[in-house]
């Protein structure tokens, strides 16, 4: 397969592309290691939820009161829903598949912020990333409090992923497969023609897809984006790697 990388290299912005076909070495290409997170933090926030299940100290069939959280808005619209209380696994089912910003909010507080962060960081080895404030606390990022990944913690997230147990994969994947975003990698591939497992994240200046097919691994990271057209139209060409081999 020949790989044309042009289009990646003359972005005008931080960006970290991976790509890994079953059977054949991963291609990394990146011009920065750490990124905002945006909404990705959303797939750690998931696998520690994953994590404290198997130890028996949360059960996403526990109801969830949508209302010990303050509404936020931004992506999702459980704010609007009249029915107050969910399964977490509702919960968590709207935070990968519409970015749930609220749902977010509850997992978080669920979880505690501080038992959140030692999970991701000692239990899930993802060293590089940070969870410093909750969905849509603007007031804290204008003060340049973030949540941050790594592209190796990217990586890894795969793997995370992949070593899930058949009954974990069994709830995380199909909402994975349900995530509503196809602007990004998924742009120029027609809909409904491949599984594509994914979350995307954005924010200002800030614009990420991570995820995976029966086939192949693979991310765009970016950020430092001023002109987002010519990068959503990076992603949509990089997004072919998934059906062109």
């Amino acid at each position: 397969m020949q790989v044309d990388l042009t289009p990646l290299e003359q972005l005008n912005c931080q960006y970290a592309f991976y790509y890994h076909l079953n059977g054949n070495p991963p291609l990394l290409r990146a011009n920065c290691e750490r990124f905002a997170a945006a909404s990705l933090i959303k797939i750690p926030i998931l696998l520690a939820w994953v994590t404290l299940e198997r130890q028996g100290q949360v059960d996403r069939c526990e109801l969830c009161d949508l209302d010990q959280e303050p509404e936020v808005q931004g992506a999702g619209f459980v704010w609007q829903m009249t029915s107050r209380k969910l399964s977490f696994q509702d919960v968590l089912l709207m935070m990968l598949a519409v970015s749930d910003n609220l749902c977010a909010n509850l997992v978080m507080q669920r979880i505690g912020m501080e038992r959140l962060n030692h999970i991701i960081r000692d239990e899930l080895d993802l060293t590089g990333t940070q969870v410093n404030r909750k969905m849509m606390d603007l007031a804290s990022r204008s003060r340049g409090i973030e949540n941050w990944i790594t592209v190796q913690d990217c990586v890894r997230l795969f793997d995370l992923v992949h070593g899930l147990s058949p009954a974990e994969k069994a709830w995380v994947e199909p909402a994975l497969l349900a995530c509503q975003d196809s602007l990004l990698l998924a742009r120029n591939i027609p809909v409904d023609s491949l599984e594509f497992y994914h979350k995307t994240g954005s924010i200002s200046g800030v614009l990420h897809d991570w995820g995976y097919t029966p086939a192949c691994d693979i991310f765009l990271l970016t950020q430092q984006v001023d002109q987002e057209l010519p990068v959503f139209k990076v992603f949509g060409q990089m997004g072919l790697w998934m059906v062109e081999r």
